[in-house]
């Protein structure tokens, strides 16, 4: 059955979000904000691994590490950060977060906003993601996304049960995003080579990283603003040059 990973992933969020609430009634309100600097410095060295082995080549010869894609990296974050400031990308994700928190009965609940945002970037951003839901929608292989499904229930609960209950509600832009990748997969695949992959990879992994500051220091990086990043990295995945730059 096609879409049926997506389905376990949304499942497992739900699930691992439910979790949270329970655990969270265990932990005193003075661990929780240690709790999420300590979430925040794991998914900073999650990202942090991510990225360096994009960015790290090893020759074998001299049993050096050097480094590639640099450039293409800065491009990236650059013209991804300009074009996501002028559209107000944050703004967007913002504004849905607030709708939601009003739907759901949440409007008393200050840190709902900051736990959504944190929660739908760290399971939304990462190659896993695009991946998975392309092996989905072509064959119905769903291996990837479920072995997502699991680390992503875990995530979400630590999360849900340190931030509270808007990490919850990350199931819905992974729903939307992965569904939508499934249902276009025949369309993407010839767009998202290996080369494209591994560059979304790339610089998915920086933005996790930059999930990680905001937990850490408090939303000091517009990480939405910076999503349009990915897209120009799978663009610069057709201009030869740049992949050993």
């Amino acid at each position: 059955m096609h879409g049926l990973g997506t389905i376990i992933n949304v499942a497992a969020i739900l699930l691992g979000g439910m979790a949270g609430l329970i655990f969270k009634r265990f932990i005193k309100e003075q661990f929780q904000e240690t709790i999420i600097k300590a979430n925040g410095i794991a998914v900073i060295f999650l990202g942090m691994a991510g990225a360096l082995a994009g960015l790290l080549s090893y020759d074998s010869r001299s049993g050096t590490f050097g480094t590639v894609k640099v450039l293409l990296m800065i491009l990236s974050l650059v013209l991804g950060a300009i074009l996501g400031e002028m559209l107000n990308i944050e703004g967007s994700f913002e504004r849905f977060g607030e709708w939601l928190k009003k739907k759901s009965g949440n409007s008393g609940d200050a840190g709902f906003l900051d736990a959504f945002l944190t929660a739908s970037f760290t399971v939304c951003i990462g190659a896993m993601a695009i991946i998975g839901a392309l092996q989905d929608g072509i064959s119905g292989d769903y291996s990837v996304l479920l072995a997502k499904a699991i680390l992503d229930c875990i995530i979400i609960m630590i999360m849900t049960a340190s931030m509270g209950k808007g990490c919850i509600f990350s199931a819905i832009p992974v729903g939307i995003l992965q569904g939508s990748v499934t249902l276009l997969a025949g369309l993407l695949t010839p767009i998202l080579t290996e080369d494209a992959l591994a560059n979304l990879s790339m610089v998915g992994n920086i933005l996790i990283f930059c999930v990680g500051v905001n937990l850490v220091r408090k939303k000091t990086i517009r990480v939405a603003n910076l999503l349009p990043a990915i897209l120009f990295a799978v663009l610069f995945s057709f201009v030869p040059w740049l992949q050993g730059q």
